[in-house]
């Protein structure tokens, strides 16, 4: 496991570098994008885990604003999950990363499809993990009574550990984005029909930001299994109600000789 800073335009990026034990990487990097709220921190050891599931070298990296990445200079902007592309541009480059795999969770599953469209040179499979494809009513209930949650001082406390003082604005920048009139009417279909490689769309049953239809969207209009695959009894957060059975899930798509 190694962590790097990745040089951009506008900051550094904070990122780390997982290999599956003492043994050679085999097959195309994973790329991981994180949610609204979280960070590299946040995936825990399920970068390590898939790292060693998989043989494949697992790359997460802390967004502009967010972890320890350097902070977003102003305010977020309406079309962020799309510009998030231009920061893989720097990724890709210092990484050399010829060939990979995109998985994001929740909107990082977002800007993963965004990547995956921009860069169909590179992307060679994508997995979105309780991704959302629109904007419908469950997603914005759910980060209303989240939003009402971070009231209480030690909810707080608890995402500053992970962000420092740049806690306020990743709260802010989730809470007001989602709630905006840009994002009124936001789909995610014109970057899903770009998407050219396999894609894997893989939500829980309970998902408490996103109804099934979300992950049926993207496996509509995305080249790979026509079907979701839908985890049980899970929630918003695979990587860490159910880390097993989302590896599980993964481990077959990326196996297949469509992936490889």
């Amino acid at each position: 496991m190694r962590e790097i800073r990745i040089p951009t335009p506008r900051g550094e990026l904070h990122a780390l570098r997982c290999r599956p034990g003492d043994s050679e990487a085999t097959g195309s990097p994973i790329v991981l994008m994180h949610d609204s709220l979280g960070c590299v921190a946040l995936w825990r050891d399920f970068p390590i885990r898939l790292a060693e599931a998989t043989g494949r070298e697992v790359i997460a990296y802390d967004r502009l604003g967010y972890g320890r990445s350097a902070p977003y200079p102003g305010p977020q902007p309406s079309d962020f999950i799309e510009q998030e592309s231009a920061s893989f541009d720097a990724v890709r480059k210092q990484l050399v990363l010829d060939r990979f795999v995109m998985l994001g969770h929740s909107v990082g599953g977002c800007m993963a499809v965004e990547i995956a469209a921009h860069h169909a040179d590179g992307c060679e499979a994508l997995v979105t993990v309780a991704a959302q494809a629109f904007t419908e009513p469950r997603t914005l209930d759910g980060i209303r009574k989240a939003q009402r949650d971070f009231a209480e001082p030690r909810r707080m406390a608890r995402l500053a550990t992970y962000h420092g003082d740049k806690a306020e604005w990743v709260l802010r920048s989730w809470v007001e984005t989602w709630h905006s009139e840009a994002f009124a009417h936001w789909t995610l279909d014109e970057a899903l029909r770009r998407v050219a490689c396999p894609t894997l769309a893989i939500h829980g049953e309970h998902d408490e930001f996103g109804s099934l239809a979300q992950p049926r969207r993207i496996a509509a209009l995305t080249p790979g299994p026509s079907e979701p695959t839908i985890l049980p009894d899970c929630g918003h957060v695979p990587h860490r109600e159910c880390p097993e059975r989302l590896i599980d899930a993964i481990c077959p798509f990326l196996d297949a000789p469509a992936s490889a």
